[in-house]
């Protein structure tokens, strides 16, 4: 197919999906933010940013769609969206994308300089402009984002100063986000012309038999590094999950010292970094040697606080990196390696200054491809009046759905597709994270935006272990994103102005610890959609969401507000009168504490691990009291086992079963204590 043709299929594609998102929301999003907050998630994905928040603001030659702050103040990105939403993969007028850019200049410029007094407080836009101002002292660099679904001509935009904050232009037009889209990994390679960058880097080379890659040892100047992250930014950081680390833990505020007090011995103090890139270009001096020219897909999978710091060091206490040396290992993924396997192994193992998990690296994580695989087996039951079953599609990676759209040949082909696997009906990975984390009562983490909330779900899900989740898991887990959905919709039709998202998560987790997590999900699935006492009772609860979340104490930015758990649990106290017609509809304790409304990983029991309490369950109480008193005269177990172990006998005492980590741990103390001669 020609490029062209990609591309229009493309440009339908997102006016469906925009279209899927404002008819979901009602009248209370328009288009236009519809299409923003669908292009920060493919920024995000493509690794160009972190995050991004919707917030259009428009004033007399200012305009802005959205922004993202790091933590740490160092880094704005700014965005203007000029959507066309017409289907078709046509020009947009060059004096479009310029009058963009310079309105969101402008705006940067006035933000800078106090714009927020201007505003109003309850006004949108009011918490962006204020904290970019708030910010202005902290700021290094500022990324000016104009992103359009036409064809643009422009191809390079210089970067400027604004005193000492330097700002760079990114256009991103629909052929830049269709190349994005379908490279296969969602992002555009980084390629590393190390000549041009100032010289060659001398290498020792080794290539294992059968490793299916080759290793580099090199030792890279820390002016070097500072330049490649000048140009690439996180995207050099992309496969560590630690890109946006900041100078807060105590080895960062080490790195930070040596680079500053003592940059002759950073080479010993510190461990370096650890790269994968693929189609190396090497002159091979034939003594084990080699001088690297090029590289691509060029990532830093452990050393992203490395990296940074020496960045900060080099931007704001002005050192010169130059006499900075970086221990550097460049593994290159040879033909024959699977790059999306060893990169997190290389940097799970080699980060040995912060703990990196394998749930972090989660898009092949077996959590998401078995849901996956379950998203197309299941079938839902017809929703209220309707015969026709459907699917609800689960994409563990960007563009899932469409590819699966796209093998339908014939126009009859994709919408009798489209009919089983509606667009309404796509949940994405961060999209279940937000689901499960508000049911979870953590609204505050969702609050901190679609791929914070995810990572901090990620890690939950690694710490809860080898997890399964089945049939009756993907049903209930549907019945969140009901839930969620349709409280979007109830939530836009009241018309606050602004904040849904956060509404939404707050009234939905006060929902779940009100209720002790009593919902009957099982009914929501069965019927497809919320009853109407529940629907009627979450608008009452919506109106007392809005103005918690709203009313932050001492004049707080509301969007920082709501990420702290003193919102949270100042909510969460607030007793609004549950509808006898509610209480109704709920499960009984005994159903919800079998796992009835389940979503926190840690609560929901697969089948396997369900046959693994009842075993421990059977175990009689004066077997545990037994293990306690001969661990302790032999010293045999752990003094924390022995102390489990009391604990089960007294609740097997009491009647009550073991929780699951408490199964767990108890089929571990059993086989342990026998194997040590136990033998009661």
């Amino acid at each position: 197919m020609a490029e062209i043709d990609d591309l229009q299929t493309y440009a339908v594609n997102i006016l469906q999906d925009v279209i899927a998102r404002a008819d979901a929301a009602e009248d209370g999003a328009m288009r236009a933010e519809a299409f923003a907050e669908l292009m920060f998630e493919h920024l995000a994905d493509a690794g160009e940013i972190d995050d991004g928040i919707s917030c259009p603001f428009e004033g007399r030659g200012l305009r802005c769609s959205g922004y993202f702050l790091s933590e740490d103040n160092d880094r704005l990105d700014l965005f203007l969206v000029v959507p066309r939403l017409d289907g078709t993969a046509a020009t947009v007028p060059k004096a479009d994308i310029d009058t963009g850019f310079k309105r969101l200049g402008a705006y940067l410029d006035k933000a800078l300089g106090g714009l927020h007094r201007e505003r109003e407080e309850a006004l949108r836009g009011y918490d962006m402009t204020r904290a970019i101002w708030e910010a202005r002292s902290d700021l290094s660099h500022v990324r000016l984002f104009v992103i359009t679904d036409g064809l643009a001509t422009i191809d390079q935009i210089d970067s400027y100063m604004i005193g000492s904050i330097e700002v760079s232009s990114h256009l991103w037009d629909l052929r830049r986000l269709h190349r994005a889209v379908s490279s296969g990994s969602s992002r555009e390679p980084i390629h590393v012309d190390f000549p041009k960058l100032g010289a060659p880097v001398r290498c020792i080379v080794a290539s294992p038999p059968g490793g299916g890659y080759r290793c580099l040892m090199a030792v890279l100047p820390g002016n070097l590094l500072v330049e490649m992250y000048r140009q690439h930014g996180p995207r050099l950081l992309e496969r560590n999950v630690r890109s946006f680390l900041q100078l807060k833990g105590k080895v960062n505020q080490g790195i930070r010292k040596t680079i500053i007090e003592e940059p002759q011995m950073f080479l010993a103090f510190n461990n370096g970094l650890s790269v994968t890139a693929t189609g190396l270009k090497l002159l091979d001096h034939g003594d084990g040697t080699a001088d690297l020219l090029e590289a691509d897909d060029f990532q830093i999978v452990n050393g992203g606080q490395t990296t940074g710091s020496i960045f900060r060091a080099w931007r704001k206490d002005k050192v010169d990196a130059s006499r900075l040396q970086v221990p550097v290992k460049i593994t290159e993924i040879l033909s024959d390696g699977d790059v999306e396997e060893i990169a997190p192994r290389i940097s799970q193992s080699a980060n040995n200054q912060n703990k990196v998990n394998m749930a972090d690296f989660s898009s092949n994580h077996p959590f998401h491809r078995i849901m996956q695989e379950l998203s197309r087996s299941i079938w839902a039951p017809p929703s209220r009046g309707m015969q026709r079953q459907s699917r609800w599609f689960y994409e563990r990676a960007r563009g899932q759905y469409h590819d699966a759209l796209a093998e339908n040949r014939t126009d009859a082909e994709r919408r009798k597709w489209e009919l089983i696997h509606p667009r309404s009906q796509l949940i994405t990975k961060t999209d279940l994270a937000k689901f499960e984390q508000t049911w979870s009562q953590l609204p505050h983490i969702v609050s901190r935006h679609g791929q914070k909330n995810y990572l901090d779900f990620m890690f939950t899900l690694d710490k809860r272990g080898a997890f399964q989740p089945d049939e009756r898991y993907f049903e209930r887990c549907v019945a969140r994103a009901i839930l969620f959905k349709q409280t979007e919709k109830i939530v836009s039709r009241q018309k606050f102005g602004g904040y849904r998202a956060q509404i939404v998560t707050y009234l939905l987790a006060w929902l779940s610890y009100h209720t002790a997590k009593r919902v009957d999900f099982d009914a929501i699935w069965s019927a497809q959609d919320l009853s109407e006492p529940l629907a009627a009772f979450i608008e009452i609860l919506s109106v007392h969401a809005h103005t918690h979340v709203t009313t932050p104490p001492g004049g707080q930015d509301i969007g920082e507000w709501c990420k702290k758990e003193a919102c949270w649990e100042g909510f969460r106290a607030k007793i609004i009168e549950i509808p006898a017609a509610v209480e109704t509809g709920l499960l009984s304790r005994d159903r919800a504490h079998s796992g009835g409304s389940a979503s926190v990983l840690e609560e929901h029991v697969s089948e396997a691990e369900s046959e693994q309490v009842t075993r421990i369950a059977e175990v009689p109480a004066q077997t545990w009291y037994d293990i306690a008193a001969w661990a302790k005269d032999t010293q045999s177990l752990q003094p924390w086992q022995r102390s489990i172990s009391f604990s089960l006998g007294k609740q097997a005492s009491n009647g009550k079963p073991p929780s699951r980590k408490q199964a767990v741990q108890g089929d571990r103390i059993l086989a342990e204590a026998r194997a040590l001669g136990f033998r009661g």
